[in-house]
């Protein structure tokens, strides 16, 4: 029994990692979030900030390679790459994003070592480096913590002031109000009852769940637009093949007529729906506009576009707004780029990755976020995982948006849960925001989001379908609209004078404060 106690740490810290994954979809079991990091906490408690480095990076470690395990698949299928390569880059991925939570557990127990509770260093350093990740090395705040909240409405309405920033602060808090009651509780070491923990904790979770159930119980007001959301479901291996163009504009001609019956005054077809360019191929570009003009709606396409800069031939990844009449009225450019996925960094060195973008090549970023402005109000499209950067919502609403468009194509994630995790991130857009968003995938999930955050209609993956429904347009301007990530920036400026604090402290001679 003896020789298993050393292992106590490391079981533990594997538990918060495990805890974590299973809270993200899927399965997304999200209450598991509000207790995830007891087992880590209670890791660390009296070790060094080295060993509370490692213990953090081990919980990481294996929460973010549960979460990020549909990498695998995307490299093996899609990057036609060895299985064992693909894990390898999966695992370097999951300990990259691990840094960031033993970064958290070191400083925290170094802070702690100084007198700065947990309860404020903890909740702040894992924000602040929430955020510098969502910005590090181009940005991927995938599978932040507040994601997991998704579905709980009551608690995810303080985005329309915090941010996600804030549900994941307030996840931390209780986690650590839980665990210091729990010590109470057994009488460990003393402890005494977490006076300055419930005093922050439980005001802070009742004051949410209250502002939340206030937020949904307030009328929303808004012009109400009918939509239609088309998802082809056309397989990626023969997305681009020339002789399935015909096959694959025909599916989406009989989805938006679909349409027709509802009365629909937009139609969405998924990223990259036309598997041509819509500027220079005139047979098929007439068909799309001729549909528009026949069906009398706004229909929204996608399609690579063209440009020429300094003479030099530029290939964007592009959405189309046509009016009623069939004239193409505005281009959205994708503007945040997958990493070696639409450009490659390192294509010598790495010409696997060019499988990735087959047929098309590297794409280059558009300028900025426009809204695209429709006869029932302008709208701010988000093509693929745009979504989950919540700095380029808030540009298109604050230049009039009243509502967003996510188009994805979502079939390189296959039937794993990376299109759910997808999704989450979405829903914060639209409470952040205070506009509904209306997402179309070419494989799933395509979604109605209203302005609470409600998921009024979604489909399945891997099948054909069209989503009707209705949209409030956003008519109300959110703090965090107006103001942006100001209490991300709080928790980065606490973070900052709790190490300062911590290390001026170090430097003073004992015996001296």
């Amino acid at each position: 029994m003896q020789k298993l106690l050393p292992l106590r740490p490391w079981v533990s810290a594997s538990l918060t990692g495990l805890l974590l994954a299973l809270s993200f979809p899927k399965p997304g079991l999200s209450i598991l979030a509000w207790v995830a990091f007891l087992p880590l906490l209670y890791a660390i408690r009296g070790k060094t900030p080295k060993s509370s480095f490692r213990l953090g990076f081990l919980s990481g470690f294996v929460a973010y390679a549960g979460i990020f395990y549909w990498l695998t698949i995307v490299m093996t299928t899609y990057g036609k790459l060895p299985l064992p390569v693909s894990i390898c880059l999966t695992l370097l991925m999951a300990a990259y994003l691990a840094l960031f939570v033993a970064a958290t557990a070191a400083l925290s127990r170094f802070a702690e070592n100084f007198s700065v509770p947990l309860l404020i260093t903890f909740p702040a350093v894992w924000v602040a480096l929430e955020y510098l990740r969502a910005y590090l090395l181009t940005g991927f705040p995938w599978a932040l913590l507040g994601y997991t909240q998704y579905r709980t409405l009551p608690l995810l309405q303080i985005a329309d002031i915090t941010g996600v920033y804030g549900v994941s602060f307030l996840i931390l808090l209780v986690n650590i109000f839980l665990y210091q009651l729990w010590r109470w509780v057994r009488g460990k070491d003393g402890a005494t009852y977490p006076f300055l923990a419930t005093c922050t904790a439980i005001p802070l979770l009742l004051a949410t769940i209250w502002y939340g159930f206030i937020v949904l119980n307030r009328e929303v007001s808004g012009a109400v637009v009918k939509v239609a959301l088309a998802q082809g479901n056309i397989p990626q291996d023969i997305k681009w093949n020339p002789a399935f163009q015909e096959e694959t504009v025909a599916i989406y001609e009989r989805l938006s007529r679909q349409s027709s019956g509802a009365g629909a005054a937009l139609v969405v077809w998924p990223e990259s729906s036309l598997p041509f360019f819509f500027q220079r191929e005139p047979t098929y570009s007439a068909r799309v506009s001729s549909l528009a003009r026949e069906l009398g709606t706004t229909l929204i396409v996608s399609s690579p576009a063209l440009e020429y800069e300094a003479g030099r031939e530029k290939l964007l990844n592009s959405a189309f707004l046509l009016a009623p009449d069939g004239t193409a009225v505005g281009r959205a450019d994708k503007v945040h780029l997958v990493p070696f996925g639409e450009y490659v960094p390192l294509a010598r060195l790495l010409p696997f990755v060019k499988k990735m973008v087959q047929g098309i090549g590297d794409f280059s970023p558009g300028r900025a976020p426009v809204p695209l402005a429709a006869s029932f109000g302008k709208i701010g499209i988000l093509i693929c995982f745009e979504g989950i950067f919540p700095e380029i919502s808030r540009e298109f609403i604050a230049h009039g948006a009243a509502l967003l468009v996510n188009i994805t194509n979502d079939a390189w994630f296959g039937n794993s849960s990376a299109p759910y995790q997808h999704l989450s991130m979405t829903v914060f857009r639209a409470v952040e925001n205070r506009v509904p968003l209306v997402r179309s995938a070419n494989t799933g999930i395509t979604a109605i989001i209203d302005n609470r955050g409600h998921v009024r209609g979604m489909t399945g993956l891997f099948r054909e379908a069209l989503l009707s429904g209705e949209v409030r347009l956003g008519s109300e301007k959110s703090l965090y609209t107006e103001y942006g990530d100001i209490f991300a920036w709080g928790c980065i400026a606490l973070a900052i004078g709790i190490i300062v604090f911590a290390l001026r402290k170090k430097s003073l001679p004992p015996g001296r404060d």
